[in-house]
């Protein structure tokens, strides 16, 4: 099935799609081979570990995150990147509250779909 988003997504024009824990997103264009999600944590705010066999691409556009990917952490800040390969364990927790700009290949069909937010949530 051919799945495509709007050709100009205007974020100043949605709402933020809560997610619970301190966790909100937007969708920023995708079709069936790639997806961009603007994701807002709030401080202490958790991205739980956990695995998926898309390839991932992550941009920290605001605040800090301790980023835990195959057992390794690393701080990221504004302007830093994350690359994160399909399969591995990997977890985020929000240290000053912030955005991430996520990028998928192939598209989060779970995401989509409403399941694939559970790994979301607040210590």
């Amino acid at each position: 099935m051919k799945r495509n988003s709007e050709k100009y997504i205007l974020t100043d024009k949605m709402e933020w799609e809560d997610l619970g824990g301190g966790v909100s997103r937007k969708f920023l264009g995708y079709d069936n081979q790639i997806m961009m999600v603007l994701v807002k944590f709030e401080e202490g705010a958790l991205g739980s570990p956990h695995q998926h066999f898309h390839t991932q691409t992550t941009y920290c556009a605001e605040g800090e995150f301790e980023f835990t990917i195959d057992g390794v952490k690393q701080i990221v800040k504004a302007g830093d990147g994350v690359y994160i390969e399909p399969n591995l364990l990997h977890s985020a927790k929000c240290l000053k509250s912030g955005k991430l700009i996520d990028v998928f290949s192939p598209v989060r069909e779970d995401f989509l779909d409403g399941s694939g937010v559970s790994y979301f949530g607040k210590k």
